[in-house]
C-alpha cells in the first residue's frame, strides 16, 4: 500500500477511522485503571462544569455509598491543578475536544459489577471525546496515559558481524509482519508502539519490506534522516566506511516513501521532505541535507542480497573499504593519487581475489607484496 492510499480517502472516513483507533487505544488503557478513580474523575468533571439539583442529589448518593468516594473525589479535584501545569498546547488540544455540555455520569452499576464504564455514555458523545474528558480529569492519569502511549510494545536490537547477513521478521502483524534484511556489519534497533513503528539504523544497511498498516506508520531513523512509509520495499544505507561513508542513501524498490530531516536546522529548502516512488533514490549528507531524487534500476538496489557488490566511478580507497566491510582484503593503498582512481563493475562478495587480480588490468597500478599485506602502487 502506498503512502498516498490512506490520504486519498474522504476526510470524514479518515476521521472516523482515527476516532475508532483512538477509542480502542484509550479503552485498553482505561481497562487497566481503578474504576473508583474513573468514577471520581467523572464526578469531578461534572461538578466543575455545573450540577443541577438532580445531578447534585446523585452525587450525594454516590458519596454516601462508600467512605472512599469522598477521598477519591477530593484527590481528583486536586489533580486538576496538576493538569494546569501541563504545557499550554497539550491542555488546549484536550479542551478543544470537550463536549459543549457536561457529559452524564456512567451508570452506577458500572462501578459495582465491573461493567465497562464507557457503555453507559450516550452515542451522541464520541468515545474519543469522553476519553479526553476523563484523561483531563484524571490529571496525573493523563500523564500516565501519555507515558503508556509512549511505551513500546516490542523492542529488540539486531546486529550482524563482519561478513554476516541475516533476515528478521517483526511482530507487527498477525501471521507475519515486516521483514528486515540486514547486510554485513549492521546495527539497528526496532521498536513497535501502539501508534507507530520505528527502526533506528545505527550503522550498516538493510532492506525493508514493510507490512501495510495505515494506522501505524513505519519510520526508519538513519543519520539525520527520517524515512516514513505505510507499506513498501526500500533500502537504507548509513555506514561509517565504504561507499558514501557517513552519508545516508535511500532507494525505493516498490511503493512510496517520504524522506525528511529528523533534526531540521532551518536550512530552508535544502532540508525539505522528498517523496520517492519506485525506481528513485536520494543521498543525504551528514548535515541532513537531502540531494535531488535520481533514477536507480530496481535490480541495482541492495545487490548484496544476491552476494554482489557494485561500483560506478568509485574511488579505489572506497571500493577497498567496502570490501573490508565483508572481510579482510590484505590490500593497502598509501598513494593519494592511486587511492582516487575510479573503479567500476559488479563483483562477487565472496571472491575478492578476482577483483584484486583484475586491478592491474583495469587501472594503471601494480600489486607489490609487503609482508602480510599487498600494496597497490602506480604502474
Amino acid at each position: 500500500m502506498s503512502l498516498n492510499s490512506a490520504a486519498s480517502r474522504p476526510p470524514q472516513h479518515r476521521a472516523a477511522v482515527d476516532e475508532d483507533a483512538d477509542a480502542r487505544a484509550f479503552e485498553a488503557f482505561a481497562q487497566q485503571q481503578d474504576p473508583l478513580d474513573v468514577a471520581a474523575a467523572t464526578w469531578a468533571t461534572r461538578r466543575r462544569n455545573g450540577l443541577d439539583a438532580q445531578s447534585n442529589a446523585e452525587l450525594q448518593e454516590w458519596l454516601a455509598a462508600d467512605p472512599r468516594h469522598a477521598d477519591a473525589l477530593a484527590d481528583m479535584d486536586e489533580t486538576f491543578g496538576e493538569v494546569g501545569e501541563l504545557p499550554h498546547g497539550e491542555v488546549a488540544s484536550l479542551r478543544t475536544a470537550l463536549p459543549a455540555r457536561p457529559a452524564p455520569a456512567p451508570p452506577r452499576r458500572a462501578v459495582r459489577d465491573g461493567t465497562p464504564w464507557w457503555t453507559g455514555w450516550p452515542r451522541m458523545v464520541p468515545q474519543t471525546t469522553i476519553a479526553l474528558v476523563l484523561a483531563l480529569a484524571l490529571g496525573a492519569g493523563w500523564l500516565g496515559w501519555d507515558r503508556w502511549q509512549r511505551q513500546p510494545t516490542f523492542a529488540q536490537a539486531f546486529a550482524t558481524e563482519r561478513g554476516q547477513q541475516r533476515s528478521v521478521t517483526l511482530p507487527d502483524a498477525a501471521g507475519g509482519g515486516s521483514t528486515l534484511q540486514l547486510d554485513t556489519a549492521t546495527r539497528l534497533e526496532a521498536r513497535l508502539y501502539r501508534g507507530h513503528r520505528e527502526v533506528r539504523l545505527a550503522d550498516g544497511q538493510a532492506m525493508f519490506s514493510v507490512h501495510a498498516d495505515p494506522a501505524r506508520p513505519f519510520h526508519v531513523l538513519a543519520g539525520q534522516l527520517r524515512i516514513t512509509v505505510v507499506g513498501t520495499r526500500f533500502s537504507v544505507r548509513h555506514t561509517a566506511s565504504g561507499i558514501d561513508a557517513g552519508k545516508t542513501v535511500v532507494s525505493v524498490e516498490e511503493g512510496h516513501v517520504r524522506v525528511s530531516p529528523s533534526a531540521p536546522d532551518g536550512a530552508g529548502d535544502a532540508l525539505a521532505p522528498v517523496e520517492l516512488s519506485a525506481g528513485l533514490m536520494v543521498v543525504a549528507g551528514q548535515d541532513g541535507r537531502i540531494g535531488p531524487a535520481t533514477p536507480v534500476a530496481t535490480a541495482a538496489i541492495a545487490p548484496w542480497r544476491s552476494g554482489r557488490i557494485s561500483f560506478e566511478h568509485t574511488p579505489l580507497r572506497d571500493a577497498l573499504a567496502e570490501f573490508e566491510r565483508y572481510g579482510r582484503t590484505g590490500l593497502v593503498v598509501r598513494d593519494p593519487a592511486v587511492a582516487a582512481l575510479p573503479v567500476g563493475g559488479s563483483y562477487n562478495l565472496r571472491q575478492f581475489q578476482h577483483f584484486a587480480r583484475a586491478l592491474p588490468e583495469i587501472l594503471p597500478v601494480r600489486l607489490v607484496p609487503a609482508g602480510e599485506l599487498t600494496e597497490i602502487v602506480a604502474r
